[in-house]
C-alpha cells in the first residue's frame, strides 16, 4: 500500500469520511489535492503540511462546469497528473416527500450526483491518456435500501451506483477501474449530533452492534484504489456491518 508519486483528488475532504480518505492516502505518501467550498480547505492543507505530507486545495462549487474543470487542471498543474479520483462531496436534506421543495431536491440531487459526473468528466481526459486511473464514488446504504425522509439522498446516491457501473464498462478497456463504496453508520461530527434514542435505534439493526468508523472507510477506498484491486471494477461495496445484507 505504498502511493508515494500518486496523485489523489478527494472531494468533500475538509471533515469527516473525506478528510479521514486524504489524510490515509497522504499518509501513504500520495500527493493529495483537498477539494471544498470553502476557505477551510487551505487550513486543513495546512495542517497536511505540518504533518510532513504533500497536499494542496482547491475551493470551488463542483455542481458548475467549470469549477470541476479548474480542479482538474489545478491538480495536474500542481502535481502533474491524477491517478485517482475520490468523489466523496456530498450533502442531506432530509424531509418528507410531501413537504420536500424543488430546491431540496437539486440541491442534493446536484452536490451528490451531478458533482461526480462532471468531476469525473474532466478527469477521464487526463486519465485515458496515461491509460490507468482508479475512481470510487462514495455512496451510501441508503442508496442501496431507501430510507424515510431521504428520497433526494437516496435517489442521489442510487443514481452514483448507476454511474459508477457505467463508467467501469466504459473505460475499463482504457486500464481504469470505478468502484462505489456504500457506508453505513459511520461516526462522523454530523452522526454525532444525532439523539441518543435515534442512535440506539440504529444500532439495534446492526448485526455487528457497533457503528463504523471514518478510518475503516478510508482502507477500503485505499484498497480499492491500489495495485491489489486492479481486477475489481463496477462493484458496489457496502460498510454498513451487516445493515443490508
Amino acid at each position: 500500500m505504498n502511493f508515494t508519486d500518486k496523485n489523489v483528488i478527494v472531494t468533500g475532504s475538509t471533515r469527516g469520511i473525506g478528510l479521514e480518505i486524504a489524510r490515509k492516502f497522504a499518509s501513504l505518501g500520495a500527493n493529495v489535492m483537498l477539494c471544498g467550498t470553502t476557505e477551510r480547505v487551505y487550513e486543513t492543507v495546512e495542517t497536511f503540511k505540518q504533518a510532513g505530507y504533500q497536499a494542496a486545495g482547491h475551493v470551488g462549487n463542483l455542481i458548475r462546469a467549470e469549477d470541476a474543470q479548474a480542479l482538474i487542471d489545478k491538480t495536474v498543474e500542481t502535481f502533474g497528473g491524477i491517478d485517482v479520483l475520490v468523489n466523496n462531496a456530498g450533502v442531506t436534506g432530509d424531509n418528507l416527500l410531501i413537504k420536500m421543495s424543488e430546491e431540496e431536491w437539486d440541491r442534493v440531487l446536484d452536490t451528490n450526483l451531478k458533482s461526480a459526473f462532471l468531476v469525473t468528466r474532466a478527469a477521464m481526459k487526463v486519465m485515458m491518456k496515461k491509460k490507468k486511473g482508479s475512481i470510487i464514488n462514495i455512496t451510501s446504504v441508503v442508496g442501496v435500501m431507501g430510507n424515510s425522509s431521504q428520497s433526494n439522498y437516496a435517489a442521489s446516491k442510487a443514481g452514483l451506483i448507476g454511474f459508477t457501473k457505467s463508467v467501469a464498462r466504459e473505460y475499463a478497456r482504457r486500464g481504469i477501474t470505478c468502484n462505489a463504496i456504500a457506508p453505513g453508520f459511520i461516526e462522523t461530527d454530523m452522526t454525532g449530533a444525532l439523539p441518543q434514542e435515534i442512535k440506539d435505534a440504529y444500532l439495534k439493526s446492526i448485526p455487528l452492534g457497533r457503528f463504523g468508523t471514518s478510518s475503516e472507510v478510508a482502507d477500503l477506498t485505499v484498497f480499492l484504489s491500489s495495485e491489489m484491486a486492479q481486477y475489481i471494477t463496477g462493484q458496489v461495496i457496502n460498510i454498513d456491518g451487516g445493515l443490508y445484507m
